[in-house]
């Protein structure tokens, strides 16, 4: 995959690298072809990884039972499934972390 974010179906998926233990939860840019996102939490336990689907839920609008992590569960990097969420979501998450848009 060379693009961090693409449509498979009605899903998004999203290629990430992961950054625990950071002060603040914010997208730090790109990372090779893959999203670089800092996250407050510790990688002990799942933490990071629920923290991760939880702030994605909430910047894509959808519900966190629709993120989840479907590769990469114990590594930085990951890839992450979006269920149902809308274009226009997508769209404004991509323009307000200045991230390429998803390719079909």
């Amino acid at each position: 995959m060379t693009t961090p974010c693409r449509w498979q179906g009605l899903d998004l998926l999203l290629e990430i690298r992961v950054q625990p233990r950071a002060s603040r939860v914010a997208v730090l840019g790109l990372q090779g072809s893959a999203i670089r996102i800092a996250l407050t939490a510790p990688p002990v336990e799942g933490a990071a990884n629920a923290a991760l689907c939880q702030w994605l839920a909430k910047e894509l609008g959808v519900a966190k039972g629709r993120v989840q992590v479907v590769a990469g569960e114990r590594a930085r990097e990951k890839r992450v499934c979006v269920q149902g969420v809308e274009v226009a979501s997508v769209q404004a998450f991509c323009h307000r972390w200045q991230l390429p848009e998803p390719s079909q």
